[in-house]
């Protein structure tokens, strides 16, 4: 068993050379869950005065999953931990989803012995092979020594540049091997993202500037990038001078306020509108920013149709720019820095306000949703469901959107009333079972705001015994399940593209509110839709963990803003 470590004692073990490691680098919150291997660096945390909280959670992937949706509203890095073997390939899909959606997590898993290698041991796998091609950086230590190096260049890695995840193997013997004190440190300001900013080059933003004064209808589409800068304010004033409409991606919610005259709201595939395509097809200067410009965004990249519009393409990692457009100008650099140099540029330059194309495309989009969210029909309409959780809500509460029914819904018609990350889905990969676990985390990261997660019943079933977490933490957090006992976003699929041949996409019906409150989650089952809204109410009002259960007709059936179907 190691002793307790001495206050000038000149080696730590390596499972305390961690502790302080996170330590140093601003860590606050730790995700995770127990495992053999893990012992001596629990051990550590147990023993030392770090500060530092731990989740236990009930498996890896919410572990992860959590982690991400820590890092995503707090600005800080997310750190989820577990064991080996199985550990590490359920960490896995939590460290793929934030590593594509730009989001700094750093995974631990804990690993047989280096002396235990290749012999068949219990556990064993390549865990860095496993990781290689789905984190931003990847080490499987080997020495005790090596420790402090790897936990700072990890650091490093997610925070610069394009933050993304990372991962470390830590095995058994390297936990309890010696490490020299002296070595013990980090930079604090690595625990935060972005954390070191590029900048533009002049050049390219004085041509960027040329473009732009010479646009008679400039477009704005955002990516995740505006929110991970912290560039709404640079944004806010390019777009008001320009007089430019502001659209977004899924991801990019919160670079505007979507209250704001000149926000049109989410475009594409998932979440766009007729109405929202109909600007983007009439600009004739597009500036991504921090955005992919991939399928779902542009529609299989139909719009903006390649050639219609000169494109400018802001992103600080260079291998995005020119992948899906011939792109005029390149600002390979950070969003904040080039937006707030291009306003440097432009300071000349005022266009009175003229948001008249916004306006009515909103006001198209809105008459439609309202119809539809006043409708008194059994089962309740999702446009009923959005519009009584926004009333619910104040502009700073968090909604976690999970794939399926909640996505595209929410993106397109709950106002994001507030610039900076508000709402969010899992649109790397969107693995379904995502929205429970990131909730936690997002309440973790801010815990002063109200956050909620909306699922269908096919993630309720994949997340469901995260509710022990809620219950065991007493977090006051409201959990809304779309019940209508399918795989609904497939069966819409089936429905409109292959002459509605539904195959294996039902289920039976789960009673979810006696399943909550089985954990000890006070629970509500609605029906009716005149009830909603008060319980919604009731739930978001209650100071601990709650859950409603929202009887709802299937994505098959209703009128979701995804353009492939509507087609």
């Amino acid at each position: 068993m190691n002793k307790p470590v001495e206050p000038h004692a000149a080696t730590l073990t390596g499972g305390e050379a961690v502790v302080e490691l996170l330590k140093a680098h601003g860590v606050e919150v730790i995700f995770g869950l127990c495992g053999d291997t893990s012992l001596p660096w629990y051990d550590a945390l147990a023993r030392l005065p770090h500060g530092m909280q731990h989740i236990l959670t009930r498996d890896e992937r919410h572990a992860a999953y959590m982690a991400d949706g820590y890092a995503r509203v707090s600005g800080r890095v997310g750190v989820c931990e577990g064991p080996s073997g199985g550990g590490a390939t359920y960490l896995l899909p939590g460290l793929v989803e934030a590593n594509e959606s730009s989001v700094p997590v750093l995974g631990i898993n804990t690993d047989v012995s280096v002396s235990s290698r290749g012999r068949y041991t219990l556990t064993e796998l390549d865990q860095g092979a496993l990781m290689r091609s789905l984190t931003k950086w990847n080490a499987v230590l080997d020495r005790s020594a090596d420790i402090p190096r790897v936990f700072r260049a990890a650091f490093n890695a997610m925070t610069t540049g394009r933050p993304g995840a990372a991962h470390i193997a830590l095995p058994f013997d390297v936990q309890n091997g010696p490490v020299d004190r002296s070595d013990v440190w980090g930079d604090p300001s690595l625990g935060t993202y972005p954390s070191r900013r590029i900048a533009p080059d002049p050049f390219h933003i004085e041509l960027a500037a040329k473009l732009l004064r010479a646009a008679k209808r400039p477009l704005f589409i955002c990516g995740g990038g505006p929110v991970i800068a912290g560039a709404q304010d640079e944004l806010l004033e390019l777009a008001e001078r320009l007089s430019a409409p502001v659209a977004t991606t899924i991801s990019g919610q919160g670079s505007i306020s979507e209250e704001h005259a000149l926000a049109l709201g989410v475009v594409g595939s998932n979440g766009g509108t007729p109405e929202t395509r109909a600007v983007v097809d009439q600009a004739d200067l597009v500036v991504f920013v921090g955005c992919r410009a991939g399928s779902v965004t542009t529609e299989r990249w139909r719009h903006p149709a390649p050639g219609t519009a000169k494109i400018i393409h802001i992103d600080v990692d260079a291998q995005m720019i020119g992948t899906n457009y011939k792109v005029d100008v390149p600002l390979v650099a950070d969003a904040k820095l080039a937006l707030a140099a291009l306003n440097e540029a432009l300071d000349a330059l005022q266009r009175p306000l003229d948001a008249a194309a916004v306006a009515k495309a909103k006001e198209q989009k809105f008459s439609k949703f309202d119809a539809l969210a006043a409708s008194t029909d059994r089962p309740i309409k999702p446009e009923r469901v959005v519009a009584e959780l926004s009333k619910a809500l104040d502009a700073d509460a968090i909604v976690v959107a999970d794939p399926g029914t909640p996505c595209p819904y929410l993106s397109a018609y709950y106002p994001v009333r507030r610039a900076g990350r508000t709402l969010f889905s899992n649109r790397a990969h969107g693995a379904l079972g995502y929205s429970m676990a990131a909730a936690v985390g997002a309440h973790f990261g801010r815990p002063a705001v109200k956050t909620v997660a909306v699922m269908g019943d096919g993630s309720f079933g994949m997340c469901a015994g995260e509710l022990e977490t809620l219950a065991r933490y007493k977090l006051p957090i409201t959990l809304v399940v779309i019940r209508n006992a399918v795989y609904g976003w497939i069966k819409a699929g089936q429905k409109t593209g292959y002459g509605q041949r539904y195959f294996s996409v039902d289920f039976s019906v789960t009673d979810h509110a006696r399943v909550a409150e089985a954990y000890g989650v006070k629970s509500w089952t609605v029906e009716d839709p005149a009830q909603l809204g008060a319980v919604l109410k009731q739930a978001v009002a209650f100071d601990g963990p709650t859950l409603v259960d929202v009887v709802c007709q299937p994505l098959h059936e209703a009128r979701a803003p995804v353009s492939e179907w509507v087609a």
